[in-house]
């Protein structure tokens, strides 16, 4: 009687395994996150800036939506900024390990051995694993040893500024609409409990897509909220009432 053979070990639940997939889902999670709470802070901190200024509701409106268009933009184009140059270098170092396999297999053999030996394995196990690794696909274990990249995982800068555009714009739409719904008297109050109730959210959602305790991210940016909201509320209050 033949035994059995043994099961296939199952993924764990929170272990991502597709890591393509992973790491684009996250570009995608973080850029939107990060999108959002800025529009959720920089326009409420400047529709309620300006409310501190005037009861009008043409004016804040209106600055409001310079704010939204402006900083929707704005956003977009530091995150293509900053996604498209970490990009570049990924494909630098790429083509740069391309060069050194073509021009030097022996000694890319050496170092990519010695990686594997400093790592703990026998010299001829390390030997090995290299020759058999680069046999498979030398570039692959070239990039994954030594700098830890993935040719397939490189950088999306469009998608990264695609989802903080759209993220900001979503984000600004709660403090325009707590600004410009309620009566007069209500609009500051009202502006302030959904900002800060909005960046709680944000805040317990940027820390459960880092795997963090959810605490501590969503105080930060509770206080860094309602410190704009309070200093720009103050300078407008200060400045509507010196200029009239």
């Amino acid at each position: 009687m033949t035994d059995p053979l043994p099961a296939t070990p199952a993924a764990h639940d929170a272990e991502p395994h597709d890591r393509g997939a992973f790491s684009d889902g996250l570009n995608k999670l973080r850029a939107g996150v990060l999108g959002a709470n800025d529009g959720i802070v920089s326009v409420a901190a400047v529709v309620v800036g300006v409310a501190g200024a005037t009861s009008e509701l043409a004016p804040i409106l209106t600055a409001g939506a310079a704010a939204v268009v402006g900083g929707a933009f704005s956003m977009a184009l530091g995150e293509y900024v900053s996604v498209a140059s970490a990009r570049d270098s990924q494909t630098a170092l790429i083509e740069k390990e391309k060069r050194e396999l073509a021009e030097m297999p022996e000694e890319e053999l050496a170092e990519l051995a010695a990686i594997y030996e400093s790592k703990g394995l026998s010299r001829e196990t390390a030997q090995r694993v290299a020759e058999e690794l680069t046999a498979h696909d030398a570039l692959a274990a070239h990039l994954s040893a030594e700098l830890h990249i993935d040719e397939t995982e490189v950088l999306k800068p469009w998608q990264a500024a695609w989802a903080s555009f759209l993220a900001f714009l979503l984000g600004a739409v709660l403090p325009m609409l707590a600004i410009a719904l309620p009566p007069a008297e209500l609009r500051i109050p009202v502006a302030f409990a959904a900002t800060l109730i909005a960046l709680g959210v944000t805040g317990a959602l940027g820390a459960r897509l880092g795997g963090s305790p959810a605490l501590r991210p969503t105080l930060r940016v509770l206080v860094g909220g309602a410190l704009a909201l309070g200093v720009t509320f103050a300078i407008g209050s200060l400045l509507g009432t010196t200029i009239a």
